[in-house]
């Protein structure tokens, strides 16, 4: 699955800037190649921040899963802090910077030694300490945030306005398939040699890795590193690149931050508008919550390892694909705003059931003893019940979570004025990470006061409820007749 939006902070930009830039509607190798950026980028989030390397530094470096998540929220809600101070702005101010793929350049130059920089967090700290690693992932994080901007902002000039949407939607597809067959290709080549013996996977880790010192978790950052070193090419060989403007680098910031204003005056007019982009804030901030902390919570709640983690993945990031017909499904049926809702508290429902699972424990009331069953299967991972009702739950949660990020831009397109579509649209962009603090500081404030994962987690059920409720108040958004 993908924590990316398809129209993420740099949208403010996504605008025509001459009758060229519409296109024949044809995806050529510059939309493809704008495509390959971003489905070469995704899998950092897939194999670093959700399912291997953050769970590992939060069960192994740090070695308590509850400490462990309190240690990344925490740092966390510092990224968040550092993109919603800069990335809004950037985003404004871009269409006067002139140039990106200098600037894009730059970024991947400085992340593709940072993730490989990682292969050093070693159990025992002797590389890098767990503060260093929590630097470095911040930076990522921030430096990710930039190239999400300057990426989104060449989109209209990669593939023109009338084939954006096919880029977007290519985009999307390899981010997710990427992450598969990089989950696949670590689950194949480094985790399953030794647990298994199957005629078709190694007998013993590939090029020598130890499990010991936990190298097949590790490895995932220099994976993750070569995909979106080679990955990004593409894009520097063929995508166009804005032409100069020649404004001053600091005139553009400051013309960016009068944008800024004038796109939040034009909102505050709109009340239904207005409201549910506030409440979207919430909603939003709470379901990235759910995608960034599922494995922390998987590896300390379910006491799961490397191997099931990678399946976890595996199995989420195919299944969540459905999330998009899921969500055209619901809007054809319902409306924007009726889908949005139904996402929104099957959301709800998924995380609250999330809360009574345990691998001695299903939906809070029904106890289970391992041991007093046979296995679901003769499989390596995921032999009881409990795992299984634990994957359901997550499959649920990634599909309507995908669902909702197609929902909320319909729904925003149906409650605005086509004259103001711009503006909106800069707002919602700047809405989607003006609180991505939130979420993480929720997490923190709930694993530090009850000292559990579970009580960390249950703090995100208030970011949807608010964003539910907000909903409520919003007029407009129905099912077309």
């Amino acid at each position: 699955m993908s924590t990316v939006e398809a129209s993420g902070s740099g949208a403010v930009a996504d605008l025509p800037i001459d009758a060229e830039v519409m296109g024949d509607g044809r995806l050529n190798r510059g939309g493809v190649a704008w495509s390959l950026f971003e489905g070469a980028r995704n899998p950092y989030v897939i194999l670093i921040t959700i399912y291997i390397f953050m769970p590992y530094v939060a069960g192994v470096m740090v070695g308590d899963p509850v400490r462990g998540q309190e240690v990344i929220s925490q740092w966390s809600q510092y990224a968040g802090w550092a993109v919603m101070l800069t990335a809004p702005l950037l985003g404004a101010s871009i269409d006067q910077l002139g140039p990106r793929k200098g600037w894009l350049a730059l970024i991947v130059g400085l992340m593709v030694p940072m993730m490989i920089a990682l292969w050093w967090a070693r159990p025992d700290q002797s590389g890098l300490t767990v503060t260093m690693v929590m630097l470095l992932t911040t930076a990522i994080g921030l430096l990710f945030a930039f190239s999400e901007v300057l990426h989104n902002s060449l989109l209209v000039r990669a593939a023109g306005l009338n084939g954006a949407h096919k880029a977007s939607g290519l985009a999307l597809a390899l981010g997710n398939f990427t992450s598969v067959v990089a989950l696949a290709f670590t689950a194949w080549a480094f985790a399953l040699p030794g647990k298994v013996d199957w005629a078709w996977v190694p007998q013993a880790p590939l090029f020598g890795l130890d499990p010991a010192s936990h190298e097949p978790e590790r490895v995932v950052a220099l994976m993750a590193a070569a995909i979106f070193a080679f990955g990004a090419l593409p894009l520097f060989l063929f995508t166009p690149d804005a032409p100069k403007t020649g404004v001053p680098m600091l005139t553009a910031f400051r013309n960016g931050a009068v944008q800024l204003v004038r796109m939040v005056a034009t909102v505050r007019r709109y009340k239904d508008a207005a409201i549910y982009l506030v409440s979207r804030m919430f909603y939003v901030d709470g379901m990235n919550a759910i995608l960034i902390y599922a494995g922390l919570y998987a590896i300390g709640v379910m006491k799961w390892g490397a191997l099931e983690m990678l399946m976890y993945g595996i199995v989420l990031s195919i299944l969540a694909v459905f999330g998009g017909f899921v969500g055209r499904w619901l809007d054809a049926g319902l409306g924007p705003k009726g889908a949005v809702r139904v996402e929104i508290f099957m959301s709800l429902l998924g995380i609250i059931a999330m809360l009574g699972m345990a691998p001695d424990k299903i939906l809070y009331f029904w106890a289970f003893d391992a041991a007093a069953h046979a296995p679901m299967w003769d499989g390596p991972v995921f032999r009881t019940l409990p795992e299984w009702i634990f994957i359901l739950i997550g499959f649920s949660n990634a599909v309507f979570i995908t669902a909702q990020y197609a929902s909320s831009r319909t729904m925003l397109t149906r409650i605005t004025p086509p004259d103001q579509t711009g503006a909106f649209f800069g707002v919602y962009a700047l809405s989607g990470v003006a609180t991505g603090w939130l979420g993480p500081m929720m997490v923190n404030w709930g694993t530090k006061a009850t000292h559990s994962q579970q009580g960390g987690f249950a703090m995100v059920t208030i970011l949807l409820a608010i964003g539910f409720v907000g909903l409520l108040f919003v007029r407009g958004g129905g099912r077309r007749i």
